[in-house]
């Protein structure tokens, strides 16, 4: 089979020929129709949890796909062969990612059958983005018509988080480049940031100079987290996911949060399913490529001129 991966920690992602993989007695062997790219992705492959982790080489990218199962070890239970399904593919050894035409996965994963309204490009890029997103907003604890500030409001994870503020009935103010600004006026949010225009920080004081009630932050260093978390008013909570939070310094302003790690499960990605399938929500899909493209998109994304969410679509 074809797969997408890299032959050693911080090497060119490149298409190999591979060996189809066969499911041990706990495992399923699905035949992926599509796999989404995140950030963590490559950063596995330059070695993010090296000496933390055992590794397989050639190392093959990935973790949120959706696909058939082909067939099944003989200790699985609760998956057929022919089921559509979709979730986190990571496991142990690290290595053994769905960026190729099929992959064998612990039925033990965070694995779900696909609902029937759901294609499987939404299956795809839901799991780590739309469950750290709803994650977050559920742990911000806020009452209806309470204001948020959402920085990086654009990528995957803030498009999600947007919706997901809006249908719990808080008032959402995204970051966002001039050209993305209606489309996250679309999405919901009451008012936009231009955060290349000057710090995120400065505009949120003149707008709100009273503050915000709570803060999602999904890209600023140390200096302009505090800054924003600052202008969260006491009794507030502020999340960053670039782990550059000083909880000493939010105890002292009394605000709940810091750094978020996603705790995920099953029942959180049914609650995530629940509102896509409904309607009330829509999956953040920017591009569609094929698996010859995912070098090249790899080395942009890790560049940092990725183009928003992508999935990978196999034939």
């Amino acid at each position: 089979m074809r797969a997408a991966a890299v032959q050693s920690f911080g090497a060119k992602v490149e298409l190999i020929d591979v060996p189809k993989p066969q499911p041990g007695k706990d495992q399923l062997l699905v035949k992926i129709s599509a796999a989404a790219i995140n950030p963590f992705d490559w950063k596995v492959a330059n070695g993010i949890l090296k000496g933390k982790a055992p590794h397989v080489f050639p190392l093959i990218l990935g973790n949120d796909a959706a696909g058939i199962v082909e067939s099944c070890g003989e200790d699985v239970t609760g998956f057929a062969v022919g089921d559509r399904i979709f979730g986190q593919f990571l496991h142990m050894p690290l290595g053994e990612g769905p960026y190729a035409e099929y992959a064998r996965v612990p039925a033990s994963n965070l694995l779900i059958k696909l609902p029937e309204a759901l294609t499987v490009f939404q299956a795809a890029a839901l799991p780590t983005a739309g469950m750290t997103a709803l994650q977050m907003v559920e742990n911000l604890d806020l009452p209806k018509g309470a204001t948020i500030l959402i920085v990086g409001a654009t990528g995957g994870v803030g498009s999600f988080a947007v919706q997901l503020a809006v249908a719990r009935g808080l008032k959402v103010i995204a970051t966002a480049r001039p050209a993305k600004a209606a489309a996250m006026i679309k999405l919901g949010a009451i008012a936009t940031i231009d955060h290349t225009a000057s710090p995120a920080s400065e505009q949120l004081h003149k707008l709100y100079p009273g503050g915000i009630d709570g803060l999602i932050d999904l890209m600023s260093n140390a200096a302009e987290f505090s800054a924003l978390s600052a202008q969260v008013k006491q009794g507030g909570t502020a999340y960053t996911t670039a782990f550059v939070a000083d909880d000493s310094e939010l105890q002292k302003r009394s605000l709940k949060g810091g750094n978020f790690e996603l705790a995920a499960d099953q029942a959180l990605l049914e609650r995530l399913v629940d509102p896509v399938v409904a309607g009330r929500v829509v999956v953040p899909v920017d591009q569609i490529i094929s698996l010859d493209e995912v070098p090249e998109n790899i080395e942009q994304s890790r560049a940092g001129r990725s183009a928003g969410k992508t999935l990978i679509k196999f034939d």
